[in-house]
């Protein structure tokens, strides 16, 4: 719901290169602070969590992407009300058109001319980003079939119901 209510107000987080602390276990990774963390929009470059934010102390995001709802300028660019996104979602519910390409042995999704760019997992037979593509395009179908026709239940309807149960799928297994 947050992809689709608020792209393409979209963040990548970039990380600082990894820092290892010596533990009598070996090295460690150590978290970044949270003010090592940079936080870059298509148009604007480098933003900043507002500090009321509930994530301007968070130093370690799952996925490298938040939307955010709001952007205010003060003494600098800040965001408020962003949320961490995974993967899937942006390219599903999200605008703009998806490509998928072939880099160096990986299958790379692309959306937003680019901008938003992943590795897919592959396995033999199956490149999971064909399939995802493919995916997207079977929901922009089925989302015309029901402006069209607000009546379908796209829950019970065969070619709805196989969709939607797929999405929930590869969501809540990525």
């Amino acid at each position: 719901m947050l992809c689709a209510a608020l792209y393409p107000n979209v963040v990548q987080v970039r990380s600082p290169h990894e820092k290892f602390k010596q533990t009598s276990k070996g090295a460690v990774k150590m978290q970044p602070k949270a003010d090592e963390l940079r936080y870059m929009t298509k148009n604007d470059g480098c933003v900043h969590v507002h500090p009321s934010s509930v994530n301007y102390t968070v130093r370690h995001y799952d996925s490298p992407y938040l939307v955010y709802h709001e952007k205010v300028k003060t003494s600098r660019v800040f965001i408020r009300d962003c949320s961490m996104v995974s993967v899937y979602p942006l390219v599903l519910f999200g605008g703009g058109q998806v490509s998928v390409e072939l880099q160096r042995g990986e299958f790379v999704i692309s959306l937003d001319d680019g901008w938003i760019r992943f590795a897919a997992a592959s396995q033999p037979g199956q490149p999971v980003a064909e399939l995802v593509k493919e995916l997207r395009w079977e929901l922009d179908q089925l989302l015309e079939d029901k402006i069209r026709n607000p009546s379908i239940d796209l829950c019970t309807c065969p070619r709805g119901s196989r969709i939607i149960h797929v999405i929930v799928k590869l969501i809540s297994t990525q």
